[in-house]
């Protein structure tokens, strides 16, 4: 339930602070004092899309809040989101900058305009003016039926396995159609795929070919320069090891009258030994090193190959492995896209799931057109259309998102035996009087706190206006109604009367007020609905008689 409405800087309104009670609340005021403009802020704050225009003349930003009761629901589904506030209630706030930006929050919270829609779902539900227009288009009508069966889930299942289903029917007329830049395409991969795997070139194999090619183009300087430098190091008398050996065995006796030295002699001591080990490994190297000319013209050969190959596909050497597994891959895709047998056993697959999802729905349009067209109905004679019926017509259509079925909404009137369609019979008066039926029905299955009707009861008025208000009493005794109406036998059944009024501050421009009637105020303000601006002892006392014991 809707506690509080706070606003500031928005349209014409400077600042409205509003307390808000359960049962039906009115909004009433002449046309242009901003009635609608309070239902414009709480769509906003509920995560309607803000445009530019919204901030009042003048200001920086438009500050909007709004404080309702919560539910064990909600306050579970805050919790999950850590947006939890005071316990068993949760305030929405959203403020808007001059140029459009917006900020959201929740208790506090910054948080994101979708996540204020998602709450607004489980608070609020809004019947517009505008919505009885609507009644004649076959998308309305037909999410009107949807939302009264609560297909919500089931539809959006429907329209992800439709989604599936013309997925894997395309990719089955493209290949029935013999996809002529597929099949080119597969011809080109075929021939790089063929190119490059005959090289045989492993993912490493590059870098260890021109190792071995290196060392092998090499092979004589490096045999001749090892020996050498072994047998510099080893090999004559006047070598490097036979110099160290003889400055070795000087020092020797010298570390006898000095110990000092003994130090420097067994460094010199530890490189002969390593000298000699470096000899031994030079010697070895060089005995093992193999001179194979035949073996480095294969390796060139192969190495020419590969560089030919990467000059005709503008890759690296390293690339051509990685760039092998890419045309596999893509090739792979492409033969599998062009599967026919297999296209059509998917298309097939997908088809069955569609249907399947699309018979239950079909299933529970019709079992809930009925109770639908029954309350509506039912609702109708309340209305005054006594003789009139809704006639929920389903029949079949072409697969789409939304199902096999066409649905229109028909009226039976006078007893005829032929229904027609309601938008080329009905008139605007008794379309207002179909979509405020319907908007009620709806109301009545829909589990949200708080019902908000904008002008729902345009284009009707005298007895009928009087039902309209019994039925909005009537859902205000387990709900919270807010009602826009310009009708006094609409406003005379609420249990809370608000008026909006234009006020013009002397050097500012204009500014709507709202403020909660007492009853002498809900007295006058019914009378100047009753009779516009002259307001007289017979419209106040009829004034008091519509509202009853509201008038004490």
């Amino acid at each position: 339930m809707l506690l509080s409405l706070h606003l500031q800087d928005f349209v014409i309104v400077d600042r409205a602070d509003l307390d808000f009670g359960p049962g039906f609340t009115v909004l009433t005021g002449e046309t242009g004092a901003g009635k609608s403009i309070l239902l414009d802020a709480l769509g906003l704050i509920l995560g309607a899309r803000a445009e530019t225009g919204v901030v009042r003349e003048g200001c920086k930003r438009a500050d909007l809040a709004a404080s309702f009761a919560s539910a064990p629901v909600l306050e579970s589904w805050l919790s999950e989101r850590a947006l939890s506030g005071d316990p068993g209630t949760v305030l929405l706030r959203r403020v808007i900058e001059a140029d459009g930006r917006s900020r959201a929050l929740v208790n506090g919270q910054p948080t994101t305009v979708a996540v204020l829609r998602e709450i607004g779902q489980m608070l609020v539900d809004v019947h517009g003016q505008h919505a009885a227009q609507s009644l004649t288009r076959p998308d309305a009508q037909r999410q009107l039926l949807d939302d009264h069966a609560d297909l919500a889930t089931e539809i959006d299942a429907l329209g992800r396995a439709y989604a599936r289903w013309q997925s894997h029917q395309s990719a089955l007329d493209r290949a029935r159609a013999g996809d002529r830049e597929a099949r080119l395409e597969i011809e080109r991969l075929h021939w790089q795929a063929g190119e490059l795997d005959a090289l045989k070139l492993g993912h490493d194999e590059w870098q260890t070919l021109n190792t071995e090619q290196r060392r092998l183009a090499h092979a004589t300087s490096l045999v001749e320069g090892s020996r050498a430098a072994a047998e510099a190091i080893s090999g004559t008398e006047e070598s490097v090891i036979d110099r160290l050996r003889s400055v070795h065995n000087r020092l020797r006796p010298l570390i006898q009258i000095d110990p000092r030295l003994a130090a420097a002699a067994e460094l010199i001591e530890t490189a002969t030994i390593q000298l000699d080990e470096a000899a031994s490994a030079l010697d070895h190297y060089a005995d093992r090193l193999d001179v194979d000319p035949e073996r480095l013209m294969q390796l060139d050969q192969r190495i020419g190959a590969i560089f030919n190959a990467s000059r005709k596909f503008k890759l690296s050497p390293e690339a051509i492995p990685d760039e092998l597994d890419r045309i596999r891959q893509r090739l792979h895709a492409l033969e599998a896209s062009q599967d026919i047998a297999q296209l059509e056993a998917q298309a097939l697959a997908a088809r069955s799931v569609f249907d399947a999802l699309a018979q239950s729905v079909s299933e529970r349009r019709k079992a809930s057109a009925e109770r639908f067209a029954e309350g509506v109905s039912s609702t109708l004679a309340e209305l005054g259309m006594t003789s009139a019926r809704l006639i929920v017509a389903i029949e079949p259509a072409a697969p789409s998102a939304r199902g096999v079925d066409a649905i229109e909404f028909r009226i039976n009137q006078h007893g005829s035996n032929t229904a027609r369609p309601i938008a080329k019979i009905a008139s605007g008066g008794e379309l207002s009087r179909i979509g405020l039926a319907i908007a009620v029905l709806a109301a009545q299955a829909n589990p949200v706190p708080t019902l908000i009707f904008d002008e729902a009861d345009a284009g009707v008025g005298g007895a009928v206006a009087e039902v309209i208000g019994a039925l909005m009493h009537r859902l205000g005794t387990d709900r919270q109604v807010l009602c826009v109406t310009h009708l006094p036998q609409v406003a005379a059944h609420a249990h809370q009367h608000m008026k909006v009024s234009l006020d013009r501050p002397a050097g500012q421009g204009a500014l709507s007020r709202v403020v909660r009637l007492d009853p002498t105020e809900r007295v006058e303000e019914v009378a100047r609905m009753l009779g516009g601006v002259s307001i007289t002892a017979t419209t106040r006392r009829h004034a008091r008689e519509m509202l009853g014991p509201h008038a004490r």
